[in-house]
């Protein structure tokens, strides 16, 4: 396995979009989302995932976009995938990584699939949009070159079980990436400690066990990968300051749309895992996300946050 840590400090066109179709009638239930405490989740598989797809989480995912072009240097992709044909992102979101690698490469037939049926209308001719648990069965009707999954750190239930399907469902030489979070936050010091952060962290990151998923699986992605039979198996370690106060021109600017995404994301992410499984109240959780957004602005917290990108290829 090859491990590269990174030192920092050393529009599409609208041409070719058509309006995507769907088997599923608008009537469909998935369409019908779920509203609890003010947000909306999806109606697909109700429960599974813990975060919102209402509009102010859809702008904070394009935002999260920005943030991983940003800390990638405008790469979609760190695997050596050269001239995919077909490529499938699982647990695509708003889509717009879907989109983009549509219109960057269009040749390539891109294939994005989430619970929630939220992305746009008008797409690439050569993107499509399925609805889908990514933990079920895989019964695509062909394989792929490239299978990429984001910010999955919340998502999985049984990680060995989708890895495998990645597995099954490439070519052989295709690759399977996924670039996410390990979290809770680090810092360099000790400034974290005490903090309503850190209880913030353990104490979602506790009630999400409880709900059955853990959120503790990112660090485990080489080890999964290898065990599902990938070969080359790489990983490349990134850093996202909490807030502005790390040094460096390009540090600071992944900090500060770092600390803008956790400010939208916070409630979203605590507001079902920790009614649920929390044992607290929505007025309880809003007090305590009031206190954890006093430490994302504070530049004295000198926290970050490991990103990983983790991929590797299936034997030919």
């Amino acid at each position: 396995m090859l491990i590269n840590q990174i030192d920092y400090e050393n529009d599409s066109a609208i041409g070719g979009m058509t309006p995507q179709t769907s088997t599923m009638s608008v009537n469909s239930s998935v369409y019908q989302f779920v509203e609890e405490n003010g947000r909306t989740y999806h109606r697909y598989k109700e429960g599974a995932y813990f975060l919102p797809n209402d509009e102010a989480e859809m702008e904070r995912l394009d935002l999260q976009h920005q943030l991983w072009m940003l800390t990638l240097h405008d790469e979609m992709h760190l695997s050596p995938v050269k001239t995919p044909r077909h490529v499938l992102d699982i647990g695509t979101g708003t889509g717009i990584w879907a989109i983009e690698f549509a219109n960057r490469f269009p040749s390539a037939s891109v294939i994005g699939t989430d619970l929630s049926p939220i992305q746009p209308e008008f797409i690439p001719t050569n993107c499509q949009f399925e609805v889908d648990d990514i933990e079920d069965e895989w019964n695509f009707s062909h394989k792929f070159d490239l299978i990429h999954g984001r910010a999955m750190v919340t998502c999985f239930k049984n990680p060995a079980t989708v890895f495998k399907s990645a597995f099954d469902s490439l070519e052989p030489g295709g690759y399977f990436e996924l670039q996410d979070m390990a979290i809770p936050m680090r810092a360099i010091d000790n400034t974290l400690k005490g903090t309503a952060m850190e209880f913030w962290a353990d104490t979602t990151m506790s009630a999400a066990e409880k709900l059955g998923r853990s959120w503790k699986n990112v660090e485990k992605y080489s080890r999964l990968m290898e065990e599902a039979g990938f070969v080359d198996v790489t990983e490349r370690h990134f850093q996202w300051p909490m807030n502005p106060w790390a040094k460096g021109k390009h540090m600071k600017i992944l900090a500060t749309y770092w600390m803008e995404d956790m400010l939208r994301a916070l409630e979203g992410l605590s507001m079902a895992v920790l009614t649920r499984a929390g044992g607290m109240t929505k007025e309880e959780v809003e007090t305590l996300t009031a206190k954890v957004r006093k430490d994302i602005v504070n530049r004295n917290i000198h926290a970050y946050q490991p990103v990983l990108v983790v991929y590797g290829r299936k034997p030919e």
